[in-house]
């Protein structure tokens, strides 16, 4: 079987859908398997912007815990088999 040339952007998309995955992974089995949810929020919160004419919105908040570093590691090894 022909390998494809990897892209970028197969790699991020991957990454997203690993850590998404894994996130539903870990909220689902937070009641079984508890260890899974445990984890951190990082990131900016929202800051309004108001310039009276418009008003900007700027922040992202990202939520890692064990299940969405699994589910990332995961996508980096189907990655490296394409």
């Amino acid at each position: 079987m022909a390998k494809l040339p990897k892209d970028k952007w197969m790699l991020i998309i991957l990454l997203v859908i690993g850590s998404l995955f894994g996130t539903l992974i870990g909220e689902l089995l937070k009641d079984t398997l508890p260890f899974l949810y445990f984890g951190e929020v990082i990131g900016l919160s929202p800051t309004n912007i108001d310039l009276a004419v418009i008003t900007i919105t700027i922040g992202m908040t990202l939520k890692l815990n064990i299940a969405t570093i699994i589910g990332f590691f995961i996508a980096l090894f189907i990655y490296s088999r394409l």
